[in-house]
């Protein structure tokens, strides 16, 4: 490895921060050297736990945004259900399920824009008896919410707000029309601003460029993030970017490393996605610095038994847990 690239790779491991030049000259680094640093940053800043969470689809379809991956827009014709909020039984006892498979984080998830005042309403209260019964850290993704109401859900018992950039800002346009990108952010800053730990990530493999992601895990930098979810593009039928070739494993690989070497000491998830394009390989996540998972199944695809993830995580020689380091 030629010297300026150790010089980089040891200011990332000393927690300092690489400027979007340095990040790309990083993508040059080969495979197995940038994973051996991924994991060592993450073994000292991040520890040897791997912290699991959850969600539940609490409000499926007939989304007005017209976002081409997804297969919740209104405007794609993908055949997925679509249903108003679920009652509030359903939605404790998941979190209590998930509770008791060792998951962290529970998010209920609604789609659309932005959830209504009534549903947020429903949502105060079931937020208040999650906080109340203990088992787990409540967390909620409801679209574009102000600040008063995130400061609403706070109090109710709110921890975590997750509000994904999706992509770069040079590649929004070509994901989505009907909203813009300093949209999400005045989003995820309000959820700063009140008070909530923040997940914000995106989705690898819509056709964007390698210093593409690195733009997108510089603004995640800047917007002082507490998680990052990376999720890995699932093609679904009926949407824009359903014929979207997989990227190679190695791509993946070498994206996920650098996330890690530019967000040392920050949560950083693989989520959905991940089965699809690493198959059995996707263990190997863990190995580029991977510190958090997004177990059982997504919004409207299948996922992986949380017994399973957790089987992977041993295997792999970390443990289930908070983590953080200590």
């Amino acid at each position: 490895m030629q010297s300026r690239f150790r010089r980089l790779i040891r200011q990332a491991e000393e927690g300092r921060s690489l400027t979007w030049e340095e990040a790309n000259a990083l993508v040059e680094v080969e495979l197995p050297e940038l994973m051996a640093a991924a994991c060592r940053v993450r073994e000292r800043f991040r520890g040897d736990r791997v912290s699991l969470c959850a969600i539940i689809n609490a409000k499926s379809g007939r989304c007005g945004e017209d976002c081409r991956f997804c297969a919740q827009s209104a405007h794609h014709e993908t055949g997925v259900s679509a249903y108003p909020l679920i009652p509030e039984e359903r939605i404790l006892e998941g979190a209590d399920r998930s509770a008791g498979d060792g998951v962290r984080f529970f998010c209920i998830v609604t789609s659309g824009r932005r959830v209504t005042k009534e549903d947020l309403r429903k949502i105060d209260a079931m937020l208040r008896k999650m906080r109340a019964a203990g088992r787990i850290r409540p967390c909620a993704s409801l679209g574009t919410l102000n600040l008063s109401e995130l400061k609403a859900l706070k109090k109710a018992g709110l921890l975590r707000y997750h509000h994904n950039i999706e992509t770069a800002r040079s590649f929004f346009a070509a994901v989505c029309t009907t909203h813009s990108f300093d949209r999400r952010l005045k989003t995820v800053r309000n959820a700063k601003a009140a008070g909530l730990e923040v997940c914000c990530g995106g989705i690898l493999g819509m056709g964007e460029t390698m210093a593409q992601r690195m733009e997108m895990a510089l603004t995640l930098r800047d917007l002082k993030v507490d998680s990052i979810p990376l999720n890995f593009l699932h093609p679904i039928p009926g949407t824009p970017l359903a014929g979207v070739l997989p990227l190679a494993r190695e791509e993946i690989l070498k994206t996920v490393a650098l996330f890690r070497l530019i967000h040392p000491a920050v949560e950083i998830r693989a989520c959905a996605g991940r089965e699809v394009q690493l198959g059995e390989e996707q263990g190997r996540l863990l190995d580029a610095g991977i510190d958090g998972l997004l177990t059982g199944d997504y919004l409207t695809t299948s996922g992986t038994a949380p017994q399973k993830d957790r089987a992977m995580v041993q295997a792999h020689g970390l443990q289930t847990g908070q983590g953080e380091k200590g």
